[in-house]
């Protein structure tokens, strides 16, 4: 479920395009809400990868396995294993709410 941080280096999108030198305080409040050089983007996230893959029968889930019998010493014992072929991603799904992106630079609590 992780990886959903920025990989760039040294490019925070949520930063102001002025100079770094600015104060907490002296912060405008506008550019948290956009990205750097954008001016139509938000901090939220709306789609995410999902991590859900179907099979070739067109079941859905996060991992498939299948029963094999092996015969041991004259017994059988039933052994789950675990199918990697053959499967799709389920690709990228939209989110019933929308999150904060995870590279947002304020700190959020509650009162």
């Amino acid at each position: 479920m992780g990886g959903s941080g920025s990989k760039t280096k040294g490019v925070w999108p949520f930063s102001s395009s002025g100079a770094g030198g600015e104060a907490p305080g002296e912060i405008d409040e506008q550019c948290l809400a956009r990205l750097r050089g954008s001016k139509n983007t938000t901090p939220f996230v709306f789609t995410r990868r999902s991590s859900l893959y179907f099979d070739e029968d067109g079941d859905l889930a996060h991992e498939f396995y299948e029963e094999t019998v092996v015969t041991k010493n004259g017994r059988k014992k039933a052994k789950l294993k675990r199918i990697q072929k053959n499967l799709i991603p389920q690709g990228i799904v939209k989110l019933d709410h929308p999150r904060i992106h995870v590279d947002f630079p304020v700190i959020l609590y509650e009162i």
